[in-house]
């Protein structure tokens, strides 16, 4: 049985790990160290380490794993392979070098496009009709180790980050179970990346947040999805903070100003947007207030009415 220190952080990796530690040795899991949630900033432990303490095996979470004392410990164990999903740190060569097979990662798009912390984002953000998980060889430069295998997954108009990254780990966990063994027999042909094809995708910054309702409903409704669960796209009403949690793009065009009224009943809010779309807005959140659906919400807002700038025009 081939030996492994799998090294991941979030929901996506879970999956992963429970699938190999039924088929390998995993020696170690590293996983990022416990960080405060929520309001009251309760001290959370990752959902690797959670599923890593039930299955009863040894976990490390240090604050930075260059130079550590877990990283000497991961090198004296001498494992056939290192596993990455999703763990959140660079590793250095030294570790890279200190596998007896491969240090190989299971990441979230179909590389070489989609590079970096937030490829599942950016690929809904963009309006990207698929995406897919890559299994590659890891070297020091983010993302840039050749690639082992690849299998592409459909993007629907439905689905927003949580429910992707709930595909993306079955198919990463499926891909990787069939990909290892044949690593280990030396059975593959890995395809450098192509540099001219690289793209970018950095975690999302606080800025990039905002909605720009003079963009068209397609893409604000994408953006939308791309930022749900977390952090949630938001925009400005009457100056404050109004986040929008669901949207729907209408298949009807206005001449209305982008962020006025186009229609309102009692359940129903349509704005426009860029390009003369319509948006619909189907769940939203006022600032210090829980989300709510544009029923409960317009229920508070009877004066509102076609042509009333209700999007900040700023936006």
């Amino acid at each position: 049985m081939k030996s492994i220190v799998f090294m991941g952080t979030p929901e996506f990796s879970v999956p992963i790990l429970q699938a190999l530690n039924e088929k390998y040795d995993i020696k170690a899991v590293v996983t990022q160290p416990d960080r405060p949630v929520g309001r009251k900033r309760k001290i959370i432990p990752t959902p690797v380490k959670q599923v890593a303490v039930d299955l009863n095996l040894p976990v490390y979470q240090p604050e930075k794993l260059s130079g550590s004392e877990a990283m000497q410990k991961i090198i004296a164990l001498q494992p056939d392979f290192i596993i990455t999903a999703a763990y959140g740190q660079f590793l250095p060569t030294k570790l890279l070098e200190a596998v007896k097979i491969a240090a190989v990662n299971v990441h979230g798009s179909l590389l070489p496009k989609y590079r970096g912390g937030a490829p599942v984002q950016y690929a809904i953000m963009n309006g990207d009709q698929a995406t897919g998980i890559t299994i590659m060889y890891m070297v020091k430069a983010m993302d840039a180790g050749d690639i082992i295998s690849q299998q592409a997954i459909e993007i629907t108009d439905k689905d927003d980050t949580a429910s992707m990254f709930k595909k993306l780990s079955k198919v990463g966990r499926d891909l990787l179970l069939e990909t290892l063994p044949k690593i280990a027999e030396g059975d593959i042909n890995p395809i450098q990346q192509d540099e001219s094809k690289v793209i970018f995708s950095p975690n999302i910054k606080r800025e990039e947040e905002v909605l720009d309702f003079k963009q068209p409903a397609r893409l604000i409704d994408c953006k939308v999805r791309a930022l749900r669960p977390d952090p949630i796209a938001y925009t400005f009403v009457g100056g404050k903070r109004f986040k929008i949690w669901d949207t729907s793009v209408i298949d009807q065009t206005t001449d209305l100003k982008p962020g006025q009224v186009v229609y309102r009943d009692k359940h129903t809010l349509q704005v426009a947007a860029g390009n003369g779309s319509i948006l619909q807005l189907n769940e939203v959140q006022t600032a210090g207030k829980p989300k709510k659906t544009i029923t409960d919400f317009l229920n508070g807002n009877q004066k509102l009415a076609r042509g009333d700038q209700f999007i900040d025009e700023r936006q």
